[in-house]
């Protein structure tokens, strides 16, 4: 495989250059909008991106499956197969198919319009800035990046685009869900007075695991091999406080108004996990934020135990209790004040109605872009794992002001690449 000569670096402090305007989707440039078909490219085709290109495509009649890209080539046939049913929707012959850990300036070059990152998050950055230079609008799967260095070009990126009037979509999806929106409008309008505090868990099973005893087989690369298993190594998914209970964290910014936390002190490890790889398979957060308010985390990937992913938001004037059936019980935690009645004929799925929102505004000519807000989202779910990491109470100011940079972006499928030590507190150190 090519290495790719983008790095997410070069590009922090770019957001002020003067740039060319050729290549913008016709969309946005006055054409008529209501009839353009726009076209699709998927970067990253496993069963999130794979969801993703079935909601793109449910939601506006007039767009097209055009390019598809991932690391693996089987993985664009699997996709392809389940995306059979759109039948002439899905248009991508065998030359817009493009396999390696560079498709995805392939899928940029092949005259898409609008693009949708799935891939692994580590990759998250440099998709990202690639596709706002290409004059793509942008589906953006969670989380943004990995290490503070992919949060610092995300924003540059967002930035960016909004120079290039490109749009920017998040996959933060609970944002969308009707009934979780209508439960938090009540906490984030002071309907229910000030949050008191806030416990979050996500208690769930661990994703496409190592077993124990499993090795890199003969043959491959060290990359090649940790791309096909990301989830189990940090610097392509984040571990799971990131790639999966990020969804818990973004939730806990919202509650709190999007503002910036003080500190966060956390703890976590590796209690069932025995893989070689470096993910800690719990964490139990605490961040700090003005005002004396405390809001935690409880995150775990073990199979066969309890599971829930329940947000209590703890109010002066009531009790949101969420995402199940949303409600708000009152200040006695009893009684309940209210509950969400889906209204009828209007869509509940989370996932589709984000992209009928996004394809929505796109058609009208607005521009979306939650960039901004998707990093700090992101850094906030850093900030939790890095204090459980290094064992130490961690402040939102020094987090920006560190130099973390996990892996960097010219790695090629045969490269050799040891897999990082677990953390461990008091030994491991913020960058």
């Amino acid at each position: 495989m090519k290495t790719t000569e983008f790095n997410r670096r070069r590009f922090l402090g770019l957001a002020g250059s003067t740039l060319a305007v050729t290549g913008f989707p016709a969309i946005v440039r006055g054409e008529d909008a209501s009839r353009q078909v726009l076209k699709i490219g998927l970067i990253g085709c496993g069963g999130r991106g794979t969801g993703a290109a079935s909601q793109a495509l449910s939601a506006d009649p007039d767009v097209k499956l055009w390019a598809m890209g991932d690391a693996f080539a089987p993985a664009i046939t699997s996709s392809l197969q389940q995306l059979a049913s759109f039948g002439g929707k899905v248009e991508v012959p065998e030359e817009r198919r493009f396999a390696g850990l560079d498709a995805f300036k392939a899928v940029l070059e092949s005259g898409v319009d609008v693009v949708l990152l799935a891939s692994p998050p580590g990759f998250r950055p440099q998709h990202l800035r690639a596709a706002v230079e290409a004059g793509k609008h942008v589906f953006a799967e969670k989380p943004m990046a990995v290490d503070v260095a992919g949060v610092k070009s995300v924003l540059e990126s967002a930035k960016l685009a909004k120079e290039k009037n490109v749009a920017i979509q998040h996959g933060f999806c609970w944002r969308f869900a009707p009934g979780v929106r209508e439960a938090y409008g009540k906490i984030t309008s002071g309907e229910l007075g000030r949050v008191v505090s806030l416990y979050g868990t996500y208690l769930g099973s661990p994703p496409k695991p190592l077993q124990p005893g499993m090795t890199k087989p003969d043959g491959i690369g060290d990359v090649e091999w940790q791309v096909a298993w990301w989830n189990n190594f940090e610097w392509l998914s984040g571990g799971p406080l990131l790639e999966q209970a990020i969804h818990t964290v973004d939730k806990v910014a919202w509650a709190m108004g999007d503002v910036a936390p003080v500190a966060a002190v956390a703890s976590g490890g590796r209690a069932m996990r025995k893989d070689i790889g470096n993910v800690y398979d719990h964490y139990n957060v605490a961040y700090e934020y003005p005002g004396g308010v405390f809001c935690q985390v409880g995150e775990r990937q073990y199979p066969g135990l309890h599971g829930e992913v329940i947000d209590r938001i703890f109010c002066e004037n009531g009790t949101v209790i969420c995402p199940g059936s949303p409600m708000v019980l009152g200040p006695d935690g009893k009684k309940r004040q209210w509950m969400y009645r889906a209204k009828p004929g209007t869509q509940q799925n989370m996932y589709q109605v984000c992209h009928n929102e996004f394809f929505a505004a796109l058609r009208k000519g607005e521009i979306i872009n939650t960039g901004e807000y998707m990093a700090n989202s992101t850094m906030l779910a850093i900030l939790g794992r890095e204090a459980a990491h290094t064992g130490q109470r961690i402040t939102w100011k020094q987090l920006w002001e560190a130099d973390q940079d996990q892996a960097p972006d010219s790695l090629a499928f045969p490269d050799s690449f040891p897999i990082a030590p677990v953390p461990v507190p008091g030994t491991y150190k913020l960058a």
